[in-house]
C-alpha cells in the first residue's frame, strides 16, 4: 500500500455523523458561494450583471451541489459602497450576504412570510422520497428540490428574501458581522435576524404535519400495496395458466379428430 493510500485511509471518517457534518458543511458552501456570489455581482454591477430572477436561479442551482465561482468580489463591493459598508440606503451591501426585510413589512408578517415558505418547501419535497405515494426517481431528486426553491424564491421573497432555511442566513450574518459591516446586521429592523432562524423551523414542522394529515396518511400501507400488487399477478397468473390448458385441451381434441379420420 502507498504512503498516499495509507494517508487517505487514515483520513476516512468511520463515524456515520461525523461524515453527515462533512457532507453538510460541504453541502452549506456551496450552497451560499452559488446565491451570495450572485447576489454580489447583481448589486456591485447596479443590476447590468444580473437581476433579481439570477439571485433566485443561482440558489436554486446551489441546491442542486453545483459550483460558482466569482472573482473580485470584495473590489466591487468597497467601489460599489464608496468604502462604508452599511446595512442601509442605495449603497447597502450588506443583503449580498444575509436577508434583510423591506422597510413597509412588520415583524408579525415577516415572521408568517418565513412561516409558509418553509412549510411550502417541506410540503412540496415530503411526497418526492415517500414509498407509499409516488416517489420521484432519485436521480431527479436535486432538480425537482431545485425547482420548488426556485418557485418559492421567485414567488415569496418580496418581503424578506425567503431564507427558508437557518443555514442559509446566520452564518453569512455572522460573516458580515465580522467583515466589516459590524452589530448593525443584528439590530436593524427591529432586530429582525431571529426571524430567518426561528420561523423557517416552525414552518417546516407546519409543512410535515399538513403532508401528513392531509396525504400520507390516508395512502395505502407498503404492505398492503405489495400485497395486493401480488394478488394481482397470482391472479393474471392463472388467467394465463387456465388459456393454456384450454389450448392444450383442444389441440389434443384436435389431434384425436384427425387420428381418427
Amino acid at each position: 500500500m502507498s504512503h498516499v493510500k495509507k494517508a487517505i485511509k487514515r483520513m476516512k471518517v468511520e463515524n456515520e455523523l461525523g461524515r453527515q457534518i462533512l457532507g453538510e458543511l460541504l453541502g452549506t458552501f456551496v450552497l451560499l458561494l452559488f446565491g451570495c456570489a450572485a447576489a454580489a455581482q447583481v448589486k456591485t454591477s447596479r443590476e447590468t450583471r444580473g437581476q433579481f430572477l439570477s439571485v433566485n436561479m443561482a440558489f436554486s442551482v446551489g441546491v442542486m451541489s453545483a459550483m460558482y465561482l466569482c472573482r473580485a468580489v470584495s473590489d466591487a463591493i468597497m467601489e460599489f459602497s464608496g468604502g462604508v459598508l452599511t446595512v442601509f440606503g442605495p449603497n447597502e451591501t450588506a443583503s449580498i450576504f444575509a436577508t434583510y426585510p423591506t422597510d413597509v413589512v412588520s415583524v408579525q408578517t415577516n415572521f408568517l412570510d418565513q412561516v409558509v415558505g418553509t412549510a411550502m418547501l417541506m410540503l412540496c419535497i415530503l411526497p418526492l422520497n415517500d414509498k407509499r405515494n409516488a416517489p420521484a426517481p432519485e436521480a431527479l431528486l436535486p432538480p425537482i428540490v431545485a425547482t420548488v426553491v426556485l418557485g418559492i424564491s421567485m414567488s415569496m421573497s418580496a418581503n424578506c428574501g425567503a431564507a427558508i432555511n437557518p443555514a442559509r442566513d446566520l452564518g453569512p450574518r455572522l460573516f458580515s458581522l465580522t467583515a466589516g459591516w459590524g452589530i448593525e446586521v443584528f439590530t436593524c429592523y427591529n432586530y429582525f435576524f431571529w426571524i430567518p432562524i426561528v420561523a423557517p423551523m416552525i414552518g417546516g414542522v407546519v409543512g410535515s404535519i399538513l403532508y401528513l394529515v392531509f396525504i400520507q396518511w390516508h395512502l395505502p400501507e407498503v404492505d398492503d400495496a405489495t400485497e395486493s400488487e401480488s394478488k394481482e399477478v397470482k391472479d393474471q397468473t392463472k388467467v394465463v395458466e387456465h388459456n393454456d390448458l384450454q389450448q392444450s385441451s383442444k389441440k389434443e381434441e384436435s389431434y384425436l379428430k384427425l387420428t381418427s379420420i
